[in-house]
C-alpha cells in the first residue's frame, strides 16, 4: 500500500501518466556498497576511518562532488573524487544489483504501453553499463546523466531533456525517486512524484514530503496499471 498524499494538489491519477522517469540509485538499483567501497578507498588516502554502508546511504544523492566534501575533505574535492572514481571504475560493475522486482516493473510498465527513462547524478559512462548488465536498459527509452546538462539534481535540466526524449508533457510523466530531493527536482520540472522505501531518505522524511510513499517497485507498478488504467487507455 502507499501512504495517502498530504499536500493539496499532490493527488495523482495514474490513469493520466503516459510516462516514468526513474531515479537510479536506490530506486532501481542497490549500489551503496560499491560507493561505500570506494569512498573509503579515498577516505583512507586522507587516513581517515571508513564508514559503514548505512551511514553512507543516507549521504547518497547530490552529486560525487558533494559526497567528496562531506565526508572525504572538502578542502581537496579534486584529488578525493579521483581517488574515488579509481575505485569505482574497478567495483562498480559487480557490486551494483537490481532492486527487487525492478525488472519485473520495467516490463510490466511497457507492456502498459508507458513510456521510460532514467535520470540520474551518476555519470553515463556507469549508469548504462550497470543498467545493461542487470537486463534493464532494453526498456528504457533515454538514460541521461550530470554530463548531459552539466547540473546535477535537483536542478531540472535533467529532467526537461528526458521529457523531450520521451515526447512526452510534465504533467503526463511521473518522476519516481527515493529522497526528499527527488521531490525538489520534480517540482523544478513540473511533474508528478512519487516515491519508493528503501533508498537514502528515512520513511518519515519521505512521508513528510506529502506525495505517494510506496512500499516497493512492485506497488508503484500495481498502482499504475491497475485494471481501470488498462481500461482507460
Amino acid at each position: 500500500m502507499h501512504d495517502s498524499p498530504r499536500r493539496p494538489g499532490s493527488r495523482i491519477d495514474p490513469t493520466t501518466v503516459r510516462g516514468v522517469v526513474f531515479d537510479l540509485d536506490g530506486t532501481l538499483v542497490d549500489s551503496y556498497a560499491a560507493i561505500t567501497r570506494s569512498l573509503n578507498h579515498a577516505r583512507s588516502a586522507f587516513s581517515r576511518p571508513p564508514l559503514p554502508v548505512r551511514e553512507v546511504r543516507l549521504r547518497v544523492g547530490h552529486g560525487l562532488e558533494e559526497l567528496v566534501a562531506d565526508l572525504v575533505s572538502a578542502a581537496e574535492i579534486e584529488r578525493g573524487v579521483a581517488l574515488f572514481r579509481e575505485c569505482y571504475a574497478s567495483c562498480f560493475a559487480d557490486s551494483t544489483f537490481a532492486l527487487p522486482a525492478a525488472r519485473d516493473t520495467l516490463e510490466r510498465l511497457r507492456a502498459a504501453g508507458l513510456r521510460l527513462a532514467v535520470a540520474s547524478n551518476k555519470p553515463e559512462r556507469f549508469s548504462r553499463p550497470i543498467l545493461e548488465r542487470l537486463g534493464l536498459a532494453p526498456h528504457l527509452t533515454c538514460v541521461l546523466g550530470p554530463e548531459a546538462t552539466g547540473s546535477h539534481k535537483p536542478d531540472a535540466t535533467m529532467l526537461r531533456l528526458c521529457l523531450s526524449g520521451l515526447g512526452l508533457r510534465p504533467t503526463e510523466t511521473l518522476y519516481v525517486g527515493d529522497m526528499v530531493l527527488d521531490v525538489e527536482s520534480g517540482d523544478r520540472a513540473g511533474m508528478p512524484v512519487a516515491l519508493v522505501r528503501g533508498g537514502s531518505s528515512t520513511d518519515s522524511h519521505l512521508e513528510a514530503t506529502g506525495r505517494p510513499v510506496f512500499d516497493s517497485l512492485s506497488r508503484l507498478a500495481d498502482w499504475l496499471t491497475g485494471t481501470d488504467r488498462l481500461l482507460a487507455r
